[in-house]
């Protein structure tokens, strides 16, 4: 498994510089089958880590550029008549893939937007009373620009507490540009960018394989009290009108499971809780309007509930 895993990094790493912990989250994800909420300013290369994931695994993948006119037909499929067999046939909407890009997705209206949260959650698609199963694995990658507000629709609670992690890129520092730069220089007779050169390095029943293992990793009692305690002291925080939920608490057990076998451990450290309770919980808190006003966020509520939550220190 430490050899596939390192062999997805390295050829993600082709096309994406300097983010080798982002990556490893979105493989976090992509071992649990969760979804990634991947959220920053525009030209931090969102949508080049998605195709890049999507391209190192052999398997289907569709994109879906979210606007305002957009509507849960265009995402699902649509019924139509044909009139040679004189009868009506289902033509599979984008969402009928093993990689889903949804871009931008805050530019949906919440109609269209909903029509991901049965898919995202059960792995099946509801169409004219029909319910479809949907191929798997099946991994949402969404991108959404947190700073222009302007004909966007904030996601609704409902379908943010769906993703497995959020995670954001941040500019890269300046010998990162230089490398990116340096990177995507190509000869005059080059056919395409390095994106369209990447090839897959896994097949769908490795990562079948890969996520039993994961599964198996052991989870010290002390280690899943911490990790209760911590979910639950974000509902009871001064400030917070929603804490996270049971599905939260699930998504980061399995995410801390993930990331213990991406290393080669058979079990589970309170490092690991630490290492990706931000990730996991913090798009999962809604501050009140108080405290929104007053300037505080929700990573620094739950730095505030980490801080005094105790650390098991005998868990192994």
């Amino acid at each position: 498994m430490q050899s596939i895993i390192q062999q997805l990094r390295a050829n993600i790493q082709k096309v994406i510089v300097g983010k080798d912990e982002i990556i490893d989250l979105a493989l976090v994800a992509l071992l649990c089958e969760g979804h990634v909420l991947i959220e920053d300013v525009p030209g931090t290369g969102k949508t080049t880590l998605a195709k890049a994931i999507a391209r190192s695994l052999n398997c289907t993948f569709r994109r879906i550029q979210f606007t305002p006119d957009l509507l849960p037909s265009d995402v699902t499929g649509v019924s139509y008549f044909d009139q040679k067999k004189q009868a009506f046939e289902f033509r599979p909407g984008p969402i009928f893939a093993n990689v889903l890009l949804a871009d931008e997705i805050n530019r949906a209206t919440p109609r269209t937007q909903s029509a991901l949260l049965e898919a995202m959650q059960e792995r099946q698609c509801t169409v004219d009373g029909e319910t479809l199963a949907l191929p798997r694995p099946f991994l949402v990658l969404a991108t959404q620009n947190p700073i222009e507000l302007e004909g966007t629709f904030p996601l609704p609670e409902a379908q943010i507490d769906r993703f497995l992690l959020r995670i954001k890129l941040g500019y890269p520092t300046a010998d990162e540009e230089l490398q990116i730069l340096r990177r995507f220089e190509r000869p005059p007779d080059a056919q395409g960018d390095l994106l369209d050169t990447l090839g897959s390095v896994i097949e769908i029943g490795q990562l079948a394989a890969m996520r039993a293992e994961c599964q198996a990793v052991r989870v010290e009692r002390s280690v899943a009290d911490y990790i209760v305690a911590l979910c639950r002291n974000t509902r009871e925080a001064a400030g917070v009108m929603l804490g996270v939920s049971p599905r939260g608490t699930m998504a980061l057990y399995r995410a801390t499971q993930a990331f213990a076998a991406m290393r080669g451990r058979g079990f589970v450290l309170p490092d690991d809780v630490k290492t990706l309770a931000p990730y996991a919980l913090t798009h999962r808190i809604v501050i009140d309007g108080q405290s929104r006003l007053r300037g505080r966020r929700a990573e620094d509520i739950l730095r505030d509930v980490m801080e005094r939550t105790p650390v098991p220190v005998d868990s192994i």
